[in-house]
């Protein structure tokens, strides 16, 4: 399933940030809207919440940032200790409503709600397959698929055998929170693709995208959901139950996850995120270091990458060589300026704009460049059209030399599974070699992390990392794609009730 959305852009966007609680004697929806604004950067499309009080489901959706699409009067209408809330910037489904989040649905054996973070590759198959059996769909977003299919899985056995029946009905990225009535679950892919983790308030439990979420709630984390477990929250918060439903030997986390996505202050499968990108930053000094008077990040993503690669600039030269004792390496420096009131780069109409829009975004400060040589380091490129700019900027400031650094490997293919990448087409990386890139952008030199690196960095193997985007080989069964690993994808019709 191609991802959809406007690539006009030059930023990878997330999909959706998601969050479940259930609480001991108080409304569900204020917890659910905090942590909502705490996943704010992981969709900025739509923001909604469901709840349940016992005895009937309460929902509100809107399009918009979280601040917009909530009223207090809405807060206060969304009865119940229980429910589950979602942030989208959509990269499968249309742009209207009916594909915002959560997705609920009312059937014989109770309510459901369903907030996904993630894409299905299978999801017209399995769509096709309920619709001949009659089930009515309301958009053409993978959600709505996965709540159908639990909703007539509901109908013949209990909740834990019909979640592991629709997992082994869907294949994809998909981290979810659902309502089943009062219960609140939360599931992981057996390939642990898109991250999801569990933490204690003083008067429940909650699930979330990222541990920030947890943090907003004065909670503390308890661990990362683990790749195709189940996580059942007691209705009145006072535990849970965990069940595997399905075991694999290796995983395919996310990469970008820790490399652009997640905020710094979140810890994604046991590792902080801010730490990572500082050792990122040193990989990339001792990769490719390159010595100039100035380090400076592109804000904000490449701070942590700047701050490691300075600090190890600091120790050994671009050669590997200890530091004399008045050597103090490279000075990491605040060279450009955010607004961050401006929008985002690609809702402007005409390329024209979009380029004029980095200007607006990002400023120079003059006396951070002017007549040095200078290293900035950002996470990523996409289109190239943002590194352009950002070169052209520091040089018109007065920079003697600019080099880039880019703390990921190059990204030469889309993603499938969660995230508005680009097409091939779309992707400089795809389309030419570093050195084209180098002279495309107007740097003196260009460097990007390796894979390698990548995988040091998070204490990992490949093995156990989505790396799609930056090989084209990919954990999951995408057609017209190759694969990285021996792929178990379901075949047509539903799971047999085996277990």
């Amino acid at each position: 399933m191609q991802t959809g959305g406007d690539h006009s852009g030059d930023e990878p966007r997330e999909k959706c940030g998601i969050v479940g609680v259930s609480l001991a004697d108080r409304a569900a929806a204020r917890p659910l809207y905090y942590a909502l604004y705490a996943l704010q950067h992981r969709g900025q499309e739509s923001a909604g919440i469901v709840t349940h009080d016992g005895f009937q489901q309460h929902s509100h959706v809107e399009r918009g940032l979280v601040g917009d699409a909530f009223e207090a009067e809405d807060l206060e209408s969304l009865a119940g200790a229980t429910g589950i809330g979602h942030v989208r910037y959509p990269t499968a489904g249309s742009l209207d409503k009916s594909c915002a989040q959560p997705f609920s649905v009312s059937f014989k054996s109770g309510s459901l709600g369903l907030s996904h973070n993630g894409n299905l590759v299978n999801a017209d198959e399995v769509r096709d397959e309920l619709a001949a059996a009659g089930h009515a769909f309301t958009s053409d977003g993978d959600t709505e698929v996965i709540a159908h299919d639990l909703a007539r899985n509901l109908l013949q056995e209990d909740l834990v055998r019909a979640v592991k029946h629709t997992m082994k009905r869907i294949h994809g990225s998909y981290s979810l929170t659902i309502t089943h009535d009062d219960t609140v679950l939360g599931v992981r892919d057996p390939m642990g693709n898109r991250p999801l983790c569990l933490g204690e308030l003083e008067d429940g439990y909650v699930l979330a995208s990222e541990s920030a979420a947890i943090d907003t709630l004065d909670g503390e984390l308890i661990r990362d959901v683990r790749p195709g477990e189940l996580v059942v929250l007691e209705p009145d918060g006072s535990g849970y139950d965990t069940y595997q439903l399905v075991e694999n030997d290796a995983t395919a986390h996310c990469f970008f996850e820790h490399v652009y996505f997640a905020r710094p202050d979140s810890v994604i499968d046991g590792s902080l995120v801010y730490e990572v990108r500082r050792e990122l930053g040193r990989q990339l000094w001792t990769e490719s270091g390159v010595e100039t008077d100035v380090v400076m990040p592109v804000p904000d993503s490449g701070r942590a990458f700047a701050s490691g690669y300075a600090d190890a600039a600091a120790e050994v030269d671009a050669e590997g060589n200890p530091r004399e004792d008045d050597d103090v390496g490279i000075e990491f420096a605040e060279g450009l300026m955010k607004n961050r009131y401006v929008g985002r780069t690609f809702i402007m109409p005409t390329q024209d704009e979009r380029e004029r829009a980095v200007r607006l975004k990002l400023n120079p400060i003059k006396s951070t460049v002017e007549g040095k040589t200078v290293t900035i380091i950002d996470d990523s490129i996409v289109r190239g059209t943002t590194s352009t700019q950002l070169v052209e900027l520091v040089r018109e400031a007065g920079a003697e030399e600019v080099h880039l650094r880019i703390g990921a490997p190059p990204i030469v293919a889309p993603c499938y599974f969660g995230i508005d990448m680009a097409t091939r087409e779309e992707l400089i990386a795809a389309n030419g070699s570093v050195e084209e890139i180098r002279e495309t952008i107007e740097a003196d030199s260009l460097a990007y992390l390796s894979i390698d690196a990548v995988a040091e960095a998070l204490e990992s193997s490949r093995a156990d990392l989505c790396l799609g985007c930056v090989t084209g080989e990919y954990p999951f069964d995408v057609e017209g794609e190759e694969t990285d690993r021996v792929v178990d994808s379901p075949s047509p019709g539903a799971p047999a009730a085996d277990d």
